[in-house]
């Protein structure tokens, strides 16, 4: 079954959609795929002061008590044993957390992303971060996959997202890249039907929101369009396109501006 595109029909329907998904599930088909080396640069938790105002940080005076506790205490037999002192825990590298513990420091650090740069920094990393499959037979997939869209092959790139999907059902970066295609390929309705399985898997999906909010709106289901919006921007409050379809179908719907 399609759907009547909710963007129309040309190039600037392609940026709509692309702008709906964020620009960066686009991107990565059509320029390139993220490997795990890639991926992995620069990810890991959130430092908590990345995103916190410079004058929240506590500031640490030379006279402060507390750095007695920092400053290693020189031993009474220092030069003589050969014995080191055993590593204080807090100079103790921290253990990388897991991707579901980085999955929740992203979204957590979305939420209060002060600014529209810094959340656009935070839903990179979100992206790159979804795109990680651990599996070589999958990252091959997904190279020959890119390979073929830059040869404007699309009907060999779908057959092998088609078959990386296969092996891993639940990767929600396959499913986003599939979701744009389906659209390339003017199968909307194939396209709403992997959004729905990403949002199955991950309601915060902020930018799979939005683009469901697109297609109920197209689809005259305001109030629908309108509870996924909104949605979209509890996950990321600083989503301006969503922020502006929310005006719109606040008015729409409820007969008053947001």
């Amino acid at each position: 079954m399609k759907f009547s595109s909710p963007f129309g029909h040309g190039s600037h329907a392609r940026l709509a959609f692309a702008r709906a998904m964020g620009g960066a599930a686009l991107a990565i088909l059509l320029c390139g795929f993220v490997g795990p080396d890639e991926a992995d640069e620069g990810e890991g938790a959130l430092p908590p002061s990345e995103f916190t105002a410079p004058q929240s940080r506590p500031q640490i005076r030379p006279d402060d008590p507390a750095m007695e506790l920092r400053a290693p205490r020189p031993s009474a037999q220092a030069g003589t044993d050969k014995t080191q002192p055993a590593e204080p825990e807090s100079a103790r590298p921290a253990k990388p957390m897991d991707p579901r513990g980085r999955l929740e420091a992203l979204f957590s650090a979305l939420s209060l992303a002060p600014d529209a740069e810094s959340a656009q920094m935070i839903g990179d990393r979100l992206d790159r971060l979804f795109a990680e499959t651990g599996s070589p037979a999958i990252d091959l997939l997904m190279s020959r996959a890119t390979a073929a869209l830059h040869a404007k092959q699309n009907d060999l790139a779908l057959n092998l997202l088609d078959q990386a999907i296969d092996i891993e059902p639940d990767a929600l970066g396959l499913r986003a890249r599939r979701a744009t295609l389906h659209y390339l390929r003017d199968d909307f309705g194939a396209a709403l039907a992997d959004i729905r399985e990403v949002l199955a898997r991950e309601p915060r999906h902020f930018t799979m929101l939005y683009a469901f909010a697109l297609i109920l709106k197209d689809m005259g289901e305001d109030k629908l369009a309108l509870e996924a919006v909104r949605k979209a921007l509890v996950v990321n409050p600083q989503f301006e396109s969503a922020r502006e379809m929310e005006r719109q179908l606040t008015l729409t719907v409820e007969g008053r501006e947001a």
